[in-house]
């Protein structure tokens, strides 16, 4: 039920990363998750162990409404995944074209995987303001806003927390108060990264969920396309990814549902499962 939006002023803040190890993290806690791909680049599959060359995916296809069902994935690991898709440009203009016309094209599916009380679902949006954003966001519960701890997230927090990379007019403004902060590539070592990070964290006061640290093992779980829990369990980015998840529980619905936690099973392979039966 729950609907938790990754989004990013822009490209290169590690986005992706915390979109996927975190939906990890909360599946780890006992919930149903659901990892959505909504951001072009297509990345959020390889996290979940998707192969390279598998370019399907739910987004790409969005304009033939497909059942997002049949577009469904199963992580090994149990967590529920639709993945973007390959699109090439002249697909992704026509893409932004038909979302402004027709916001039901994703409105509508989004509504009925949140139909389902055992499920959070967990959407990696497109850098910078987007349609898909504008849509999703009188659903969501949370628009976690990913910044680098770098002193241009320092110099432009201003701007970053009035929400205006969410785009222009009424709508953007009235949002604006769901959205809570993340400090991503926290690095205690280097001065400046500790200086900005300390500057944004006073700014931010309690919007700031967490911070989570530089750590070679996020580099080290993709190159193996696992998550970071799995490929470093006792590392300093696993703690911060597991301490996220915990702040991002805290604000979500008290009464959504959570399942009692699953059996361990073997590995299974990449299906698509019947909805709400994991």
């Amino acid at each position: 039920m729950p609907l938790i939006c990754f989004a990013s002023p822009k490209g290169g803040v590690g986005k992706t990363t915390l979109s996927a190890n975190v939906a990890d993290m909360l599946r780890r806690q006992g919930r149903t998750a659901l990892a959505l791909d909504l951001d072009p680049q297509n990345s959020l599959r390889l996290h979940f162990g998707v192969p390279v060359g598998d370019l399907s995916g739910f987004n790409a296809q969005l304009l033939r409404r497909p059942d997002w069902r049949s577009c469904l994935r199963q992580a090994a690991s149990g967590t529920l995944l639709l993945p973007h898709g390959a699109m090439e440009l002249r697909d992704a203009l026509e893409y932004g074209v038909a979302l402004e016309r027709d916001p039901g094209l994703l409105a509508t599916p989004v509504r009925e995987m949140l139909a389902d009380p055992r499920v959070v679902v967990v959407a990696d949006m497109p850098p910078g303001p987007s349609q898909a954003l504008a849509i999703l966001m009188p659903m969501a519960n949370l628009v976690v806003t990913v910044l680098q701890s770098e002193a241009i997230s320092a110099a432009m927090l201003a701007e970053i927390e009035a929400g205006r990379f969410l785009g222009n007019g009424t709508m953007a403004a009235l949002f604006a108060g769901r959205l809570q902060f993340v400090l991503n590539g926290v690095d205690m070592a280097s001065r400046l990264s500790r200086t900005a990070a300390e500057a944004v964290a006073r700014h931010l006061g309690s919007r700031l969920l967490g911070a989570v640290s530089r750590d070679d093992a996020f580099a080290e779980a993709l190159t193996g396309q696992r998550l970071v829990a799995d490929a470093a369990p006792g590392s300093r980015a696993a703690e911060d990814i597991r301490q996220l998840a915990q702040a991002i529980t805290a604000l979500l619905p008290a009464n959504a549902t959570m399942p009692p936690p699953a059996p361990p099973r073997a590995a299974m392979p990449w299906t698509a499962p019947e909805w709400g039966t994991h």
